[in-house]
């Protein structure tokens, strides 16, 4: 061993291979040792595993909860799918059917357009050949009147060209004696 220098503290080195021990008593893994058990001893004393365990149940009973909200709402959104899904089927048949109505509409429209038509066709004819049928009675009417008019004209001027009064009296005895025979 060396000798202390004046003025300078005295440091004892133990020999190599020696073990450095803690309060004079305990090597440096017994101390650990102790130190942990006091460590978890202190943590039982302060029911810090009961602590823990709280902790934990308060966290699984709210992920709990949100489990059983969100299978809660999965049904719920099920329900309203499935709700939705038939109101949507319902409509597709409603759209159906008044397509269908509207094509039977259409179709019965189209017959009663025709049918009128033809109506109208066959009704303006009748007209027109009534039309037609009394312009030529009024023509034939007119024909004949003109034609008895002219008939009179021309015969009162034959009459008067070739007859003279002479035989204007005898057309006239001859008239009175077959007049008189009968």
């Amino acid at each position: 061993m060396s000798e202390p220098v004046q003025g300078t503290t005295a440091v004892t080195l133990e020999p190599a291979g020696g073990e450095a021990k803690a309060f004079g008593i305990l090597d440096a893994p017994a101390f650990i040792a102790l130190a942990m058990i006091v460590v978890i001893a202190v943590i039982i004393w302060k029911k810090v595993p009961a602590a823990i365990g709280k902790a934990l149940d308060g966290k699984i009973a709210l992920i709990r909860d949100q489990l059983a909200e969100a299978e809660t709402l999965r049904k719920e959104a099920e329900a309203l799918k499935s709700e939705y899904q038939a109101k949507a089927q319902s409509a597709e048949a409603e759209a159906a059917a008044m397509i269908d109505r509207a094509h039977v509409e259409a179709g019965e429209i189209v017959a009663k357009a025709k049918t009128d038509a033809e109506s109208l066709i066959d009704r303006r004819g009748r007209m027109a050949e009534d039309k037609i049928a009394a312009e030529e009675r009024a023509a034939i009417k007119q024909l004949r009147a003109a034609a008895a008019n002219s008939a009179a004209r021309a015969a009162a001027r034959l009459i008067a060209d070739r007859h003279d009064p002479a035989t204007d009296e005898k057309i006239v005895n001859q008239t009175i004696a077959e007049v008189s025979g009968r």
